[in-house]
């Protein structure tokens, strides 16, 4: 049986009724959160600065929250592992070279750091508080001797990385997050930063329905949409089966550039 099961459409009324007369008592909660995302929207038009907001304003009121720790540490913990553990068994060895996009506090990254060689790992978020919270967590894990490196972004260009570098490049709910054109940059640009071989993981709320987004934070895409996308840009993309049989509500695939299709890292 499958851990994961594509959504339905969160945006209808009819569903959001539903919830509330279930749930009456979020109700405040998601009325107040609707009426911020308003109004950050109106001050941010581009969605990367008005996402960059929601996470400065969500870490304003709890940092725990806005970098997953919520409900508990131990699930914060647990959902770290399972992503170490999965990319682990698909091939990461501690000499390849790793990308993390949307690192956050580095609730996978920890693990990521310690296995691979030193050096070896690279994460950008786009929130300069969470990235502070990363420090904190590389201070708690004792980690400073691998020398990760922790960096700010505005895009998904990747404009200030090296061509042909990364073994692994990973987003763990960053496209969950993402209307398609921010996807889409990021698939224009991925391929150039892959070195020969490599593969980029990420996840993504699954409809197999209509595709939509609620408040702006949250987007569900059809699986053909992405495969599409990326064909586009010159990259093959597989859903991961194996995945779904792990305890998370997203989805995941992975992008390989087509002309790497025949010796991809942990094929």
């Amino acid at each position: 049986m499958r851990a994961t099961e594509p959504a339905g459409n969160r945006s209808r009324l009819l569903h959001q009724v539903r919830y509330a007369v279930r749930h009456p008592e979020r109700v405040p909660a998601h009325a107040r959160r609707a009426v911020r995302d308003a109004w950050l929207r109106l001050r941010h038009p581009d969605h990367i600065s008005y996402y960059r907001a929601v996470m400065a304003s969500d870490a304003a009121r709890s940092t725990e929250a806005a970098v997953g720790h919520n409900p508990s540490r131990e699930q914060w913990a647990r959902i770290g592992r399972m992503q170490f553990d999965y990319l682990v068994g698909h091939g990461l060895r501690p000499h390849h070279r790793m990308l993390e996009i949307g690192c956050g506090n580095l609730r996978a990254g920890r693990l990521f750091i310690d296995h691979l060689d030193t050096g070896h790992y690279y994460g950008i978020d786009i929130s300069p508080r969470i990235l502070l919270a990363a420090q904190d967590t590389l201070v708690a894990e004792k980690l400073q001797p691998k020398l990760p490196y922790l960096a700010l972004a505005g895009d998904l260009t990747f404009a200030f990385l090296p061509d042909a570098h990364f073994d692994v490049v990973h987003a763990h709910s960053v496209f969950s997050h993402s209307p398609l054109h921010v996807i889409e940059e990021c698939f224009a640009h991925v391929g150039r930063i892959l070195a020969p071989g490599g593969f980029f993981d990420f996840t993504f709320d699954r409809t197999e329905g209509e595709e939509h987004q609620v408040l702006h934070e949250d987007f569900y895409y059809r699986t053909r949409t992405l495969t599409d996308l990326a064909a586009k840009h010159g990259l093959d993309a597989r859903f991961m089966d194996d995945w779904e049989r792990l305890p998370h509500r997203q989805s995941k695939m992975r992008v390989t550039a087509t002309r790497d299709r025949a010796r991809t890292v942990g094929a």
